[in-house]
């Protein structure tokens, strides 16, 4: 198993060995509720051992197939951005046309970030992708990710847009959302119907 192996595995199967029939157990470290239960702490406490308890395994084997602390930290990072950006990100590319996307922008939001244990989830990963270059750099590429597919699906519904217009608009959308989940967990009061009404007026406008 390369290293590149180690830190994907966790997001799919992994093969079992006779020699090492637990690594069904560390694959499951990084589970969901396991997720949120080991940032719960914040970072800091994200200990191999303490993962290791979770999962029922030994550490040395979360140590083994993580290759370390730092590479543990990155796998459950992105397990969090997973669980944070991918649940909206589906959502918005199944919608019809943008404004059937607003739609589910405003039913979504309110759910989203009313989930405590998703809310916690997020400024952790937040913060720990400000303070660690490499966690920051597993957030960075998933976000771009997000982008990439938000720009592709604006691409169908306008073909004759040029590539720059659909990254800028991608771009737009993605800092929307962000943006507007990051005030909704500060302030539950933030107008979110009134936001996204706003921006079908001017879609309106527009057309």
């Amino acid at each position: 198993m390369t290293r590149g192996e180690v830190l994907t595995w966790p997001y799919g199967q992994v093969r079992r060995s006779t020699k090492f029939g637990a690594w069904g157990s560390a694959s499951r470290a990084t589970g969901g509720c396991r997720c949120r239960a080991a940032v719960r702490g914040g970072w800091p406490a994200v200990t191999t051992r303490g993962v290791a308890e979770r999962a029922d395994t030994n550490p040395g084997l979360i140590h083994y197939h993580f290759g370390g602390l730092p590479g543990l930290h990155a796998a459950i990072a992105g397990r969090a951005g997973d669980l944070v950006i991918n649940p909206l990100v589906i959502e918005l590319l199944g919608a019809v046309d943008e404004r059937a996307a607003l739609v589910t922008a405003r039913r979504l939001l309110p759910a989203a970030t009313g989930d405590g244990q998703t809310t916690r989830l997020a400024v952790e990963l937040i913060v720990g992708a400000t303070r660690d270059p490499a966690l920051g750099e597993v957030l960075r590429d998933q976000l771009r990710e997000a982008r990439g597919q938000i720009a592709d699906r604006v691409g169908q519904l306008h073909p004759d847009w040029p590539p720059a217009r659909l990254t800028g608009v991608a771009t737009l959308i993605a800092a929307l959302i962000d943006g507007l989940m990051l005030h909704h967990m500060l302030d539950r009061d933030l107008p979110v119907g009134e936001a996204l009404a706003a921006v079908e007026d001017l879609l309106e406008e527009r057309t």
